[in-house]
């Protein structure tokens, strides 16, 4: 029974329901921030939920001890209010980033507007930042010009309110976070417990007004006022660096973690991933055998690309690209030096599309380039080149939103004679293509 009630006020081991796992998903360190919610939980409906109800209850909350801040003109619970606001509107953004989700990427947004989410974190930051100065600047006015605190009975109450409400938040999200096996809703509960221990202090300030120390009120209100200012500023950094690309230490490592469970990669030569709201992506440059063949190469990407869809539960993309061991590829400056070799084009009829898929010059160099003249949905394309030292790996990308102008982003490696595979996928079907590449005579090297 003792046990029980341990486990329902979240007293049990942070670890219980997280058994099944061979490996720790992500470094484990999971602060709390403002404006920025963690994609464990955004990926769950549980999750979802749990942090709907939190921000109703901390409203309610807040709210209550609105209406005694007016009342009694008590410093410490406007800066307790204040500080249970910040937590309560964490949600806003992903409402926003919810509702917006569903709109598809247009050729303005080819992402979609999922960074709608970082812009609603900076504007709650904000918020709590002018709060807070508010917040300081009264509490600082009241040290210097001490007034009366009227209805302290109701102050204390209201004390006792945040405390009881910021417990239930703790309660609530410790025991969905078990639930759905998300760390990051236990450390956000037992974060919200440490805010209900703040609002006790509320209680301490007018119990030291009651007895005659009219200062305890300000006081309390500025180290509450002071709390504050540490959250905006923790919260500030973690939405800026999303919003400059930046990502968690722990996701790199897990990404590198995933390849260590896929045999037939030579090394992981380079990775990078961001953040779009609270879906990630990532690109991930590998090298494999000299003698892997194409089929080699297509299995190694894909079983790459399961293992990083089940260690990164919000992975939204995975693009792996083929390099060599060295991690060279051509650059652009490279390619605007190379001499296109007018081969011949190759002809692409099947199931999937129809088109031309050739190597033509551009402002950027050479590329391979598939023009479609038929393509059924969701359609990409690679191209995969034998060469002597292992395959070459080219991704066809659609040209300014064009999806019937697929293009390389890189040129393909010297020479332009050779066997290659057009690999085309749709949904679930996929289709490999052999062609081969031919220099017209007069251009062999």
């Amino acid at each position: 029974m003792l046990g029980r009630v341990r486990d329902w006020f979240g007293f049990g081991p942070m670890t219980e329901g997280f058994s099944g796992h061979g490996h720790d998903h992500g470094d484990g360190r999971h602060g709390h921030t403002h404006g920025v919610i963690d994609p464990t939980i955004a990926t769950t409906t549980r999750g979802i939920w749990a942090i709907k109800w939190s921000f109703v209850v901390l409203a309610i909350t807040a709210a209550l001890q609105l209406v005694v801040v007016f009342l009694s003109g008590s410093v410490a619970l406007l800066a307790d209010m204040i500080h249970n606001v910040g937590d309560a509107v964490t949600a806003i953004p992903l409402w926003i980033a919810f509702v917006l989700a569903r709109r598809k990427p247009s050729k303005t947004f080819t992402y979609g507007l999922g960074r709608v989410e970082d812009l609603a974190g900076i504007v709650i930051v904000l918020i709590i930042l002018f709060s807070a100065v508010v917040a300081g600047y009264e509490a600082i006015d009241r040290l210097i010009n001490p007034r009366p605190i009227a209805f302290l009975g109701w102050v204390a109450i209201a004390g006792l309110i945040g405390f009881i409400g910021n417990e239930a938040v703790a309660v609530f999200r410790i025991r969905v976070g078990r639930e759905i096996n998300s760390a990051a809703l236990i450390a956000d509960g037992y974060h919200a417990r440490t805010d209900g221990f703040t609002s006790l202090a509320v209680v301490l300030g007018a119990i030291g007004v009651w007895l005659g120390f009219p200062l305890a009120d300000p006081i309390i209100g500025l180290l509450i006022t002071v709390a504050i200012f540490a959250i905006v500023w923790q919260s500030s950094k973690a939405v800026l660096t999303r919003m400059l690309d930046g990502v968690e230490p722990g996701v790199i490592d897990e990404i590198h973690h995933a390849a260590d469970h896929v045999s037939g990669i030579g090394r992981v030569e380079g990775v990078q991933a961001r953040w779009i709201g609270h879906r990630l992506h990532a690109d991930v440059a590998i090298s494999v055998a000299d003698k892997a063949t194409a089929k080699d190469v297509l299995g190694v990407t894909e079983a790459l690309k399961e293992e990083l869809f089940a260690h990164l539960p919000a992975l939204a993309e995975a693009n792996v690209r083929l390099v060599s061991p060295a991690g060279s590829a051509v650059t652009g400056a490279e390619a605007s030096h190379a001499h296109h070799h007018a081969t011949e084009p190759f002809k692409v009829a099947c199931d999937l599309a129809e088109g031309t898929l050739e190597i033509v010059d551009t402002a950027a160099g050479e590329r391979m380039r598939l023009t479609i003249e038929r393509h059924t949905d969701d359609l990409t394309a690679t191209v995969i080149i034998d060469r002597p030292n292992g395959p070459e790996t080219l991704r066809l990308e659609a040209v300014a939103d064009n999806h019937h102008r697929l293009e390389s982003t890189v040129a393909p490696d010297e020479p332009h004679e050779f066997q290659a595979n057009l690999v085309l996928t749709a949904k679930d079907r996929e289709q490999v293509l052999p062609f081969k590449m031919v220099e017209p005579e007069g251009h062999h090297h």
